[in-house]
C-alpha cells in the first residue's frame, strides 16, 4: 500500500516468494492505533446519532454528560468487542485490499482486452494500478470485511447507548453477556443485524482507496515529506474524504444495530425491518440534519485515528520487507 515500491502505488507487480500474509499481520498494528486513538470520539457519535437532539445539545454536551454522569471510563464503552474486532477487521480489510489491488492489476487492469471495458482506461499498458482500481480493490475489501464487522459494530453498539451509570440497570452487563443474549433470543441472524447496512456503508471505500492513492501519488511527486508522513497525512485526509462522503448511510447503520431485537430479549419492539425505514425515520425525525447528527465529532476523529493507523500499518509493511 501506501508507497512501497514494487507492491504499491507505484506499482504492483509479480514477485517471486512474495509475503501474501504481510498485510494481514500489519492490519493487526493499524487496529489497535486506531481504537486508541478513535474510540472515545466513536462513542460520542454512536451516542449522538442515536438519541434524540433534546439528549444532547451537542458533541460537547455529550462528553461533558458522559464524563459527568458515568466517568471518563464511559468514553471506552464498548471498546472490548472492537479492541479485538479493528485487529481482526483490519487484518482482513487491509489484508485482502493488498490481495485485491494486486489481483486487479494484474488480471485485469493490465490485460489488453479487459482494459477495453474499464472506464477512461487508456490502450497503454500502465505500471501500476490507477486510482479507480484502488477504489474499486476498497469496494471489494469493504465487502469483504463487512461479514467481520457487522456482529462487532452491532454489539459495540448496543453496549454505548445504555446510560445507566447503575450496572444492574444495564441489559448487558459486557460484550460477552451481549452476544449470549442475542443469540440465544434471535440466534445468528440477531447478532449480523445489519449486515445489509454495514455493506451499504462499506461500498463507499472506494472514496477511500481511491483518494489515498492520489493523495500519496501527490505528496510525492510534489512534496519532500518522508515516506511515514506521506502515509500520515495521505491517511489521514482520505478518511475525511471517506467520512464526508458516507457519513448519512453510517447514521442509517446506527440506527438499524440500536433498534430493539424485541421477542424475549426484552429490550422494547423493533421499529425498522428494511434499510429504508431507518432511513426515512431519520428524515421524519430531523429533516436532512439527522443524516448529519453527530458527524463533527466523527470528522475530529477521522484524521488522526486513520492517520495512526495507516502510519502503523505501512511501517509494519516496510519492516516485513
Amino acid at each position: 500500500m501506501g508507497n512501497q515500491e514494487g507492491n504499491g502505488i507505484r506499482g504492483i507487480k509479480s514477485k517471486g516468494n512474495r509475503k501474501e500474509y504481510k498485510g494481514f499481520v500489519a492490519g493487526v498494528f493499524s487496529g489497535i492505533a486506531k481504537l486508541g486513538v478513535g474510540h472515545p470520539f466513536d462513542t460520542i457519535k454512536v451516542r449522538l446519532q442515536t438519541t434524540k437532539s433534546s439528549h444532547f445539545s451537542g458533541p460537547l454536551d455529550c462528553l461533558l454528560q458522559t464524563v459527568r454522569n458515568e466517568g471518563p471510563r464511559a468514553l471506552y464503552k464498548g471498546a472490548t468487542p472492537p479492541l479485538m474486532g479493528w485487529m481482526v477487521m483490519d487484518s482482513v480489510m487491509l489484508g485482502s485490499l493488498t490481495l485485491y489491488r494486486r489481483f486487479l492489476f494484474e488480471q485485469i487492469f493490465s490485460n489488453k482486452q479487459l482494459r477495453r471495458l474499464i472506464p477512461f482506461a487508456s490502450d497503454k499498458i500502465p505500471d501500476r494500478l490507477s486510482s479507480f482500481g484502488h477504489g474499486i480493490a476498497g469496494i471489494m475489501a469493504g465487502s469483504t470485511v463487512s461479514f467481520v464487522a457487522a456482529p462487532v459494530e452491532h454489539v459495540k453498539a448496543r453496549l454505548q447507548i445504555q446510560y445507566a451509570a447503575d450496572k444492574k440497570q444495564r441489559l448487558y452487563s459486557g460484550p460477552i453477556d451481549c452476544m449470549k443474549k442475542i443469540l440465544r433470543v434471535h440466534g445468528i441472524s440477531g447478532i449480523y443485524r445489519g449486515l445489509g447496512a454495514t455493506l451499504i456503508f462499506r461500498s463507499f471505500f472506494f472514496f477511500w482507496w481511491g483518494t489515498y492513492d492520489i493523495f500519496s501519488r501527490l505528496m510525492k511527486q510534489h512534496t519532500r515529506l518522508s515516506t511515514p508522513a506521506i502515509n500520515f497525512w495521505a491517511g489521514g485526509l482520505s478518511a475525511q474524504v471517506f467520512w464526508l462522503t458516507s457519513y448519512p448511510s453510517d447514521v442509517v447503520k446506527q440506527r438499524i444495530m440500536t433498534d430493539p431485537l424485541g421477542g424475549k430479549l426484552g429490550d422494547g419492539e423493533r421499529r425498522f425491518l428494511r434499510w429504508r425505514d431507518a432511513a426515512m425515520a431519520v428524515a421524519k425525525e430531523s429533516g436532512w440534519r439527522g443524516y448529519w447528527r453527530g458527524f463533527l465529532p466523527c470528522f475530529l476523529r477521522a484524521f488522526p485515528a486513520n492517520a495512526m493507523a495507516l502510519v502503523a500499518f505501512e511501517g509494519v509493511m516496510r519492516y516485513m520487507g
